[in-house]
């Protein structure tokens, strides 16, 4: 059966797609930064403020709501919590020249207020960070080893993306778990950030 003319289009649209990936790739092996360093800086206080929001909401559930294991791919709205304030604090230590091996154990913090406390230093550590990065320093090319031992060498504009990315993507499983429990899931979204007076 032919392919209808829909998919006919969509096929030379994803082919222009690969043909232009592989030709910026060719002639610009760092990529083209789709972010400046006011983009940067916005997107990283709206990413502190939705955790913000996730650990109030979070702050209001009985303990054995907080550590209920749910079935997500991190266990408990604790164990989430913890997985997206570790990862934001790993990769900023990459960021900063080192590879550390150390895995926050949700063990360690038993209480929201314990997550929140580290949340907020970790938030002042980048915030610091961002302070003294400059706009060639997103282009620069940061090499990093990965808990497995790999080394691994991505330009540092395309890791801050993927942090953003990881966060957003775990705040929304904390969420469905706040729903599950029968908490009310605060709204993280950028506009509402924005509508919110956030800048």
């Amino acid at each position: 059966m032919a392919p209808g003319p829909i998919l006919l289009r969509w096929s030379g649209v994803l082919t222009r797609i690969r043909r232009e990936g592989e030709r910026r790739r060719a002639t610009n092996a760092l990529g083209d930064p789709n972010m400046d360093l006011a983009t940067t800086a916005a997107l990283f206080r709206h990413d502190a403020w939705a955790n913000e929001r996730m650990l109030a909401a979070a702050s209001h559930l009985a303990l054995a709501d907080f550590v209920r294991n749910l079935k997500s791919s991190h266990a408990s709205i604790r164990d989430t919590l913890v997985h997206i304030v570790w990862a934001e604090w790993i990769w900023l230590q990459r960021w900063k020249g080192m590879s550390p091996a150390l895995v926050f154990s949700p063990a360690d913090f038993p209480d929201v207020h314990t997550l929140h406390e580290r949340h907020i230093a970790v938030e002042a550590e980048r915030s610091a960070f961002l302070e003294g990065l400059t706009e060639d320093g997103l282009r620069e090319v940061v090499e990093y080893r990965n808990l497995r031992g790999e080394t691994w060498r991505y330009p540092l504009w395309q890791q801050i993306h993927h942090v953003l990315n990881h966060s957003a993507h775990h705040r929304g499983q904390v969420g469905t778990m706040l729903r599950q429990v029968g908490a009310v899931c605060p709204e993280t979204d950028l506009l509402v950030y924005y509508d919110a007076g956030g800048q």
